[in-house]
């Protein structure tokens, strides 16, 4: 990927609807794997910073994949 290609991404990607679309599914896919992934630490109160960063980790990649694929069908859509 060139960086005009790669210039082209990051735009598109911070746009409004993108950046809300994936914080939409973020907030509900993380929520399911954390308690999934999570939850039994959670309801005995083991939770430490490890496990805090694990938790921040695992909201982000349902962010970065909403992200992803939003933004490929939105290049491929204009191209």
């Amino acid at each position: 990927m060139g960086l005009p290609a790669m210039r082209r991404w990051l735009q598109t990607a911070t746009t409004g609807p993108v950046v809300r679309r994936a914080l939409k599914f973020a907030v509900v896919v993380g929520a399911i794997l954390i308690c999934i992934n999570h939850g039994d630490a959670i309801l005995s109160g083991n939770v430490d910073s490890t496990r805090i960063a694990k938790m921040v980790l695992t909201v982000f990649v349902p962010y970065a994949v909403s992200t992803a694929s939003s933004v490929a069908a939105l290049i491929e859509r204009d191209s």
